[in-house]
């Protein structure tokens, strides 16, 4: 384990986690490379090296190489005892895999054939809007979700969305008809701007009891709260022949 020097302004405090030296050194370079944006704050190659860093040094986002002992049971270890941020990286196409680690609390999943500059994107977003996530990916997920909570009781749910405004109501409705659009989008779509946006997100994190804009989705998902228009081609039943996706 190894304690970097800490950071100073904006930059990103970046905690770096891989088991493989060779990673773990390419990692720390890309981060130098992004100086001032990007600060490292620690290099760990391990579960308990990892846990140690996020507690003696708080990152606000932790990078993660999960292709060797590390994956999802770390990734739920480090949500319990520190609030930053998880990107991980891996170099497996194996879809149930990596939604495993979203529903384990990673922010986004990032795949090592993906060009360098996506990394950095994903760091940023996640970073500034909280989630790095494709909508396909987003809907495998919600399943997920769905399936581990179960059928939750609706008159508690009910009195918590009758507690909403009406504008926190057509936020609720615009993250679960896209979980994969940015703040800036979203803040377009319903013409206000991205700080009033991040201010109806607050409000309705905490009148649902929800974290995060992916808990917002699947929340607004089973419980119907998506757009009329969505709603309809989701309960449409689907034609048998040569259409095709768009």
């Amino acid at each position: 384990m190894e304690f970097l020097h800490a950071t100073d302004g904006d930059a990103i405090r970046i905690l770096i986690v891989s088991a493989f030296p060779i990673g773990a050194w390419g990692l720390e370079q890309f981060v130098a490379a992004q100086h001032p944006r990007l600060e490292a704050v620690g290099c760990a190659r391990s579960q308990d090296a990892a846990l140690a860093c996020v507690i003696a040094t708080p990152p606000d986002l932790i990078l993660m190489d999960i292709d060797g002992p590390l994956g999802a049971d770390t990734i739920a270890d480090l949500t319990v005892v520190s609030t930053a941020r998880i990107l991980a990286l891996t170099g497996s196409e194996d879809t149930e895999m990596q939604d495993s680690l979203m529903l384990a609390g990673a922010n986004g999943v990032v795949h090592k054939g993906e060009p360098i500059e996506t990394v950095l994107k994903a760091i940023l977003r996640v970073h500034q809007e909280g989630i790095w996530i494709n909508r396909e990916a987003a809907g495998r997920i919600f399943l997920g979700l769905a399936r581990s909570q179960g059928q939750s009781a609706s008159d508690p749910e009910q009195h918590k969305i009758a507690r909403l405004t009406r504008r926190e109501r057509e936020v609720v409705e615009a993250i679960a008809g896209d979980a994969s659009a940015t703040s800036r989008a979203l803040a377009e779509r319903l013409n206000i701007s991205e700080h009033t946006l991040r201010n109806h997100l607050t409000a309705i994190y905490d009148k649902l009891d929800l974290c995060n804009r992916l808990a917002l989705y699947a929340y607004g998902n089973r419980h119907g709260m998506v757009p009329t228009q969505d709603r309809a081609e989701r309960s449409a039943p689907s034609k048998k022949g040569g259409g095709s996706g768009g």
